[in-house]
């Protein structure tokens, strides 16, 4: 499965990692490396809710904060995090040094946008990957 025709790879969400690379991760990789990076003081983690299954899920990502709006970068492309988040419209997420907030207005960021409103370490990403974006409140 290239990454051009795996279900996280939109034209608006490219992956910058290959589909059958992903999908190892995923298999091989993921199910240890989140237990331990939910642990760890520099991640954040997404607290949200399968939409089909509605059983609750713990993602940990790289967030970045300017203002009220936190970005988040898709190197992954549209991952189920991303979706859940927004299909419910809304999600919890724990910054880096332990503090919790409540996200609304979920929305992507197409890769190649101008996004003054987003960090500087977002923008940079917008160069070759999407970014997810949403408001703190």
């Amino acid at each position: 499965m290239g990454s051009s025709k795996h279900p996280n790879a939109t034209p608006e969400t490219p992956m910058l990692i290959p589909g059958k690379v992903e999908d190892f991760l995923n298999k091989y990789f993921a199910p240890f490396a989140n237990a331990s990076a939910k642990k760890m003081p520099f991640f954040s983690v997404v607290k949200h809710v399968g939409r089909t299954s509605g059983k609750a899920y713990e993602t940990p990502v790289s967030s970045f904060q300017k203002g009220n709006v936190l970005a988040i970068g898709l190197v992954h492309g549209k991952t189920n995090w991303a979706k859940n988040v927004l299909a419910a419209g809304e999600a919890d997420v724990k910054l880096p040094k332990g503090k919790v907030v409540h996200i609304t207005n979920p929305r992507i960021v197409p890769v190649r946008s101008n996004a003054p409103e987003l960090p500087r370490q977002a923008q940079a990403m917008l160069k070759r990957s999407a970014v997810f974006a949403a408001d703190i409140v």
